[in-house]
């Protein structure tokens, strides 16, 4: 009986551990199947945001051909610049303490400099950061004014120990619109300096300056402002100060834009004006082409977006948007492939929860089991375990979508260039200002190799690029000195009164809403978290080019081949 008892029991034991084995193997050719469709994922994902020279030429053409139409008649485009002359750029003469004020979503920054000249850096620079209470946001356009000149009329009490007031006392007000994606589009119908679209003549331009003033006064200030204008503008006034031959700026932050100088004699708005040039806002995130490279997931974003179908150049290389990528693409996998479990984790599942900066951290993390994209996928995802080769997925993929995003961003660079003519025998410098450039170290290295690779090896000093004087929101300051050549302090703008007189009104605003010149959908957020871990230098870039024409006899078969 023992022995009987034996081998049924050694036959038990068999049988258990033989389907023991036979679970094993299954579930190992399942979890072989899914990661290969994890790699399948991965590689289309790479081809279809793929970004070859032709392919970065076609686009840098087709802005090209966007922006000569958009001069000439734009009623024949959808990517409609606005033209402003140059009455915001300074000379690189001014000199003396000036102020300024960048307006953001829900925050501003106030700002003190001194200038001593074009040949000496900014000096005595100070900077502080103020939050914009709630019932502010959600106030009127004068309770907002006012409450940035109390905080002002304070940071110069405090701040500044000599020679309070400015040169002809006048202060730089730049403004970064705010963004309709993301946390903070839940609240934008309650924000008072939320992104609309107004129409506004010069009248009522002046009663907007003439607000910002009254505030001023109210509460003791000997400054006046003379125009609102774009943030981008303000880096564009900071790069001509030190540089006659800065043609361009270009934010690249949380969202995008570009400036740049162009002859007068272009544009059907010149007039009779004797301006010789004058600033383009080139709101540069409606430009699209068929040669962008846009993905299913790009496309799911735009459609879930607020404003599907516009502004499709932003939602390829804005930061709001990148993280935002990269998560959705994690998201098919966890759904398809069970890459982080069985179940797709719940945080995973909401949009915008991936920052650029933290995807900056996954992606720039050296260490040998990427630590770094360990720590970010539990702190923002709750998923506790990865293994390696999982950790290196998702660090492939913010790369795919850097990128994508940074040599675009190049491209464009070099469309503005060649529409200006300004490659073969002509310097020009270009600003850059936003987080992405300056903290994420990858996304610039991108930028500036796909420069050099659409330019090649012969003119190398033709085409510079650096970060904008001052950092963010220093713009203001530069505005300030120009303004201060200005002999009408009542002045406004012309870039911010053109931008506002492109657009419509909405009869159902309040006039305060209507005062607002927010114009055709700007989104320039210097206001990057703090989170970002790059401090590395930031070093001047030039690149080289060989003969752009023929480089840029691309044919549609080759980029139908690299597609």
């Amino acid at each position: 009986m023992r022995k009987e008892v034996i081998v049924g029991a050694s036959v038990a034991t068999v049988a258990t551990v033989v389907v023991a084995g036979v679970l094993l193997a299954r579930w190992k050719k399942r979890d072989e199947r899914r990661w290969r469709q994890t790699q399948r994922i991965l590689r289309r994902f790479a081809r279809d945001c793929a970004t070859p020279v032709p392919k970065l030429w076609h686009v840098a053409f087709d802005l090209v051909s966007d922006m000569q139409t958009s001069l000439s008649d734009q009623s024949q485009t959808d990517f409609v610049m606005l033209p402003s002359y140059t009455s915001s750029l300074p000379n690189g003469n001014e000199e003396g303490l000036y102020y300024g004020v960048n307006l953001r979503e829900d925050n501003f920054l106030l700002l003190s400099a001194r200038l001593r000249g074009k040949h000496e850096p900014i000096t005595d620079l100070q900077r502080e950061e103020v939050d914009i209470p709630t019932e502010v946001i959600s106030g009127s356009l004068k309770e907002l004014f006012d409450f940035i000149a109390l905080k002002l009329a304070v940071f110069i009490s405090t701040k500044t120990k000599t020679d309070p007031i400015a040169p002809k006392g006048k202060l730089g007000f730049t403004v970064s619109f705010p963004l309709l994606e993301g946390p903070a589009a839940a609240a934008s119908n309650k924000n008072v300096i939320r992104w609309k679209s107004f129409s506004v003549n010069d009248a009522v331009g002046k009663e907007l300056a003439h607000e910002v003033n009254e505030a001023l006064g109210k509460h003791g200030i000997d400054l006046r402002v003379s125009a609102l204008v774009d943030a981008t503008l303000g880096d564009l006034a900071g790069g001509r100060y030190y540089n006659r031959e800065s043609v361009a700026a270009v934010t690249l932050g949380l969202a995008t834009n570009a400036v740049y100088v162009e002859s007068a004699q272009l544009s059907p708005n010149a007039g009779e004006s004797k301006l010789g040039e004058m600033v383009i806002d080139m709101q540069w995130g409606n430009f699209n082409t068929p040669h962008l490279p846009i993905t299913e997931f790009d496309t799911a974003l735009d459609s879930e977006s607020s404003n599907p179908g516009c502004r499709m150049f932003e939602k390829l290389i804005g930061g709001i948007y990148l993280g935002e990528v990269v998560r959705r693409v994690l998201l098919k996998m966890a759904r398809e492939t069970a890459i982080f479990g069985e179940s797709v984790p719940a945080k995973l599942k909401t949009p915008y929860t991936l920052r650029s900066p933290d995807m900056a951290a996954m992606h720039q993390d050296t260490s040998e089991n990427r630590d770094a994209v360990h720590e970010k996928l539990l702190e923002i995802f709750g998923i506790g375990y990865t293994s390696p080769a999982v950790r290196e997925v998702v660090a492939e993929i913010c790369d795919v979508v850097a990128e994508r995003g940074a040599r675009l961003a190049g491209a464009c660079i070099v469309g503005i260039m060649k529409k200006r003519g300004r490659i073969n025998d002509k310097k020009s410098l270009v600003i850059i200002e936003g987080g992405l450039y300056e903290h994420y170290r990858v996304f610039r290295n991108y930028l500036h190799s796909s420069v050099w690779e659409m330019l090649g090896s012969e003119l190398s000093d033709n085409v510079l690029i650096e970060h904008s004087h001052g950092g963010s929101g220093a713009g203001a300051i530069f505005v300030a000195a120009a303004h201060s050549q200005c002999e009408e302090d009542d002045a406004i703008s012309p870039s911010f009164v053109a931008a506002a007189a492109a657009t419509t009104v909405d009869d159902d605003d309040d006039m305060d809403d209507r005062k607002f010149m927010a114009a055709a959908g700007t989104l320039n957020d210097d206001d990057e978290p703090s989170e970002w871990k790059d401090d590395d230098h930031m070093e001047t870039a030039s690149w080289r080019g060989d003969q752009v024409d023929s480089i840029a006899e691309t044919t549609d078969q080759s980029d139908e081949d690299d597609e």
